[in-house]
């Protein structure tokens, strides 16, 4: 009896004319029937697996919303306003407290500028010599050095935009630009920072060889350019001055932006950034939602198809379920809202949180009684606040020995073992199989063998009963 290469038979048998490859076939499908019922079982495991892979996921989103809910950083985020940002800008930081100032500027910070006298676009300056560049501060036409110094070699082949180049190498505090009008060309110094005591000294002592150049210090007789400034204003009334004319030290997470000198005060307000605490209450309340449904879904079951979720009956999901739905319903202590649905988040009849916006917007007008019913902390996990209570739950879930991580290393397990279950059913089959092929071979053999002897009998009785001559 032939078989192929892989042990499987691929024809009847030679010597008895039985179909010994549908025999052996039939033989180890009965073998493999536990497979199916394995392979089943695979596929529901996989699928729980996968569900619960979902829940762990938004189990820590729900965490996550709750934390934040819990704690300061979800409600500290600041909002600020002005009445004139071109003049004033203001932005406010999470360190930002609640408050109202009133900002007048007379004088906005500037950097001081020196420009040097026209030069035909392209050409030379004819200027050669060492241009020497102190830092340092100008008042009333008198100049009081400060520590840094450098000087940059000119030479006379160099054009205004060479000298630009060489100026801002030497890294001296001031940068150095080229201003075109179309024909001609100066080079304008100017310093790297705003603020009175940021100005700087040309040429002292004086070059003859970069005269050409016409670079003067303020007072000089032909002096282009402007002095460095300080801005000047009062908050509420309190002078300020600052060498910028952004300020974000002046009031402790506030930053003003300077922009136009004023002719009236400009209001600036801080206040806490409803927008903010709106966004992560929706964040919270669709965390929740998204969970809420997974469950449901995991669990249910339909009379009209007769077909269940993929965890119908499973009571670590119907546990989760059911403490979630009594964490929403409970009461919270700390505050004045005492239920969810007191500042609009409703419950429905499927278990999930809608929100009432006009309840939540009369609420978000009472921020630290809003606040205190999630971030409350009484000690007691059935009155803290409700980011609390979720937060600590959530985290219980699935920390290294919450319900859901153990739940989904016993479906782990369950998976491991159905696939040991199938590799022994296989090997078990594939051992009848051999078992089969042989006997059958044997007996195709002892057929063939007899069926021959069976012949050579039959000849030779023809032989002897075949009448004499």
């Amino acid at each position: 009896m032939a078989t192929s290469s892989t042990g499987t038979i691929s024809s009847t048998g030679l010597g008895s004319g039985l179909d010994v490859k549908s025999i052996v076939s039939q033989l180890v499908a009965i073998e493999k029937l536990p497979l199916t019922q394995l392979q089943t079982q695979a596929t529901k495991f996989q699928t729980q697996l996968s569900t619960y892979g979902t829940i762990k996921s938004q189990v820590s989103t729900l965490y996550d919303a709750s934390a934040l809910l819990s704690g300061p950083s979800g409600w500290n985020a600041q909002a600020a306003t002005s009445s004139n940002a071109a003049a004033v800008g203001v932005t406010a930081d999470s360190t930002a407290s609640a408050t109202s100032l009133s900002v007048e500027v007379s004088q906005l910070a500037r950097a001081q500028t020196s420009a040097s006298v026209p030069v035909l676009a392209g050409v030379a300056s004819g200027a050669a010599g060492s241009l020497k560049i102190e830092l340092g501060s100008w008042s009333a036409g008198v100049f009081t050095p400060g520590t840094a110094s450098a000087s940059v070699a000119i030479a006379a082949t160099d054009t205004m935009a060479s000298i630009a180049s060489k100026v801002n190498a030497a890294n001296a505090g001031v940068t150095a630009t080229v201003l075109s009008d179309g024909t001609n060309e100066r080079l304008v110094l100017k310093s790297s920072t705003t603020g009175a005591a940021s100005g700087f000294r040309l040429n002292n002592p004086a070059d003859a060889g970069l005269a050409p150049l016409g670079l003067t210090n303020p007072g000089d007789t032909g002096f282009v350019g402007q002095t460095a400034l300080d801005a000047n204003l009062k908050i509420n009334g309190v002078d300020v001055v600052s060498a910028s004319n952004k300020l974000s030290n002046a009031i402790p997470g506030i930053n003003l932006q300077l922009g136009q000198v004023t002719t009236g005060p400009v209001d600036i307000t801080v206040a806490t950034d409803i927008t903010a605490v709106q966004k992560n209450i929706q964040s919270f309340v669709d965390a929740y939602n998204a969970l809420s449904a997974t469950l449901s879904d995991a669990i249910k079951y339909d009379p009209a198809t007769k077909i269940g979720g993929p965890l119908l009956g499973d009571s670590t999901t119907l546990g989760i379920q059911t403490t979630l739905r009594s964490i929403m319903g409970s009461t919270s202590t700390g505050s004045t809202f005492k239920y969810l649905s007191e500042i609009g988040l409703e419950r429905q009849t499927d278990g999930t949180l809608k929100i009432n916006q006009s309840k939540l917007t009369s609420a978000e007008s009472n921020i630290p009684n809003l606040k205190a019913l999630f971030a409350a902390d009484n000690g007691n996990t059935l009155t803290n606040g409700f980011g609390a209570k979720l937060r600590d739950y959530t985290h219980g879930l699935i920390n290294f020995d919450g319900m859901v991580t153990t739940k989904t290393a016993a479906v782990q397990k369950s998976i491991s073992r159905n696939g040991d279950d199938q590799d022994r059913v296989t090997l078990r089959a594939s051992k009848v199989e051999a078992q089969l092929l042989a006997q059958y071979s044997a007996l195709d053999t002892k057929i063939s063998s007899l069926s021959s002897l069976n012949s050579y009998v039959t000849a030779q009785l023809a032989v002897w009963n075949k009448p004499s001559a």
